[in-house]
Order: C-alpha cells, then structure tokens, then sequence
C-alpha cells in the first residue's frame, strides 16, 4: 500500500512536480546538451578565427580575416572591435583611444547588449570552458565550497579596476585579466596564461562554486549592466511551471531564476542571465525558452487585454 508519502509534491499551478531525467537515446541527451553544444562550438570558432589568421594566413580577398586579440581586434581590416570595458578603463585615465578603437568599442557593446549583455561571458569567453570543467569534476568528486562569498563583489571589482586605472595611469584590469593572459597564451604562446587559468580552475574547484565567472569578473559584472537592455531573454511560461527547482540546480547564477519576477515580466529579465541555455532542455515542463524581448511583451500585453475582456467569473477563476 502507498502512504501520503508516496504522493507527488505539487507546484503552486496545482500540477505534479516532475525531476528532470536524462533521456538515454544518443538524439535525446544530444537535445539536451544541444546549448552546451553551440557554446562551445562558438567559443573554439572564435579561437580558430583568431589563432588561423596568425598562424595559417587565413584571409579573405587578401585581407586577414580576424587579427588581434579580444581586447582589440579587426575583422577584414575593416571592421573595428575593441573590448568595451577595456576602452572605459583607457578613458578613466584621461588618454582618449584613437577614434576607430571607440568606434570598435561601440560596435561591441551594441553587439553584447542586443544579444544579451553576459552572452559573451557563457558563448565567447575562453575562461568559461575552464570553469565549467572545475564545475563538473566539483560534482563528479563531491567537493564541498570552501568559501562563500556575495556575488556583488564583482561590481566592487569593477569599481576598483576604473579607480585604479586613474590612479596607474594605464588599464588596471587589462595587466591581470586571466582572460587576456590565456588568450595571448593561446594565440601568440607568450605571457603567464597558463598560470592565470590554472589559478581560476583551482579557485573554482575546490574553493567557491562559479567562483571567478560567477563572483569576481569585473567584465562579467560590465556585461551584467549591458544585458539590461538585452533584446534576446529566456521567457517564462508561469502557467506550466511547478517550481521544481531543476533550472537553479544547473544553473551558474541561480539568484536571477527569481520566479516571482520572472512571472510578472514573463522572462528572466535579470542582465546577470548568461544566456546560456541550461535551464531551457532541463525544464520537465518546457517552461523556459529563449524568445525575443518585444515578442515577450506583446504576448503578454494580449494575455492581459483578453484576461480583461473575460466575464468576472471566469477572470477570478
């Protein structure tokens, strides 16, 4: 005989809470990794891109095709890309940057705000690979934080990178970024990128959970700003979902998996959502998907005007 224990625990909608499992057909658990997929796809291209121009030649109608690195970078020498918070850090000091790194600056930042501010930090940024494998052998081995620290601290970082950009005279964050390091470490085998990655995957691992991306990356925290704005979200369908806490389980900034907001907005509005996609596949009830913004808000704009043209009865229901 079944007890009361035996019954299924039930959302706030009424409906069963259901676990998230694993499909075991190879299609199946690839649907599942289907975003880390694309991450990393992404992520290795633009590695490739920069390290064949370097290495190979690559071009395209004898220009190369991407030459730099991710602080600043041409595309076909004739598209202009610089890392936003790089070039604030270069304004702070009072040296203005040559009219075309502004420019590339502002392509970027127009870029990463439409697309979803901290998208660079889950799709692009090297570093990211790192830390996931630190977040996985921490699963794999049981290992337990060592530390626990609030995740405002990167703002703080942020703060302290412009303030000591004004008083060095030169960009703070740019000397010691582990994401500069391992990129030239990369690309051009010069610097200590290697010791920086080593330090962060180490921090990760065995002292704080999504320690560097998570808690102390200025960048992130630069990013977090310009996602605001973000055009593309992870809409929220409050009506399928059960709160069965499987999307904060995966996800590396569970604080912006605020329910509540999420259902009056109708999406995870939050500019730290990486936009990584891990609680999309995870979701039983398919209650998370990436949407566009303007979509987002004129579904929910005609969900209320016919709520209000509902007879009373049927509106309290």
């Amino acid at each position: 005989m079944s007890g009361p224990s035996d019954k299924p625990r039930l959302g706030p909608n009424g409906r069963p809470m259901r676990p998230f499992v694993m499909r075991q057909s190879l299609t199946g658990k690839l649907r599942v990794w289907r975003y880390l997929i694309l991450r990393r796809v992404t992520q290795v291209s633009v590695l490739l891109l920069f390290f064949g121009t370097v290495h190979w030649g690559w071009s395209i109608a004898g220009l190369p095709l991407l030459s730099g690195n991710l602080s600043a970078a041409e595309l076909l020498q004739s598209v202009p890309l610089a890392d936003p918070f790089a070039v604030l850090q270069i304004i702070v000091t009072q040296h203005l940057p040559e009219a075309r790194v502004v420019i590339g600056a502002a392509i970027v930042l127009a870029i990463y705000a439409f697309l979803g501010g901290r998208v660079w930090c889950a799709w692009v940024c090297p570093i990211n690979m790192v830390t996931d494998l630190a977040g996985w052998l921490r699963r794999r081995l049981g290992i337990r934080e060592a530390a626990h620290l609030n995740r405002n601290i990167r703002y703080i970082v942020l703060v302290l990178a412009l303030v000591l950009s004004v008083l060095m005279g030169v960009a703070a964050f740019e000397w010691i970024s582990p994401i500069s390091m391992f990129h030239r470490e990369l690309i051009f085998g010069i610097g200590l990128g290697w010791t920086a990655v080593l330090g962060v995957f180490l921090f990760d691992l065995f002292i704080l959970r999504h320690g560097w991306c998570g808690h102390a990356c200025p960048l992130g925290a630069f990013y977090a700003v310009a996602g605001r704005v973000a055009q593309i979200r992870v809409g929220f369908d409050k009506a399928t979902c059960t709160h069965c806490g499987e999307c904060a389980k995966v996800c590396p900034e569970p604080q912006v998996l605020h329910l509540n907001k999420a259902a009056k907005a109708g999406m995870i509005a939050s500019g730290e959502c990486t936009n990584c996609g891990r609680c999309i596949p995870v979701c039983p009830e398919a209650s998370l998907d990436f949407d566009w913004r303007w979509h987002i808000k004129a579904g929910r704009g005609k969900q209320t005007e016919n709520r209000e043209l509902e007879p009373p009865e049927r509106r309290a229901a």
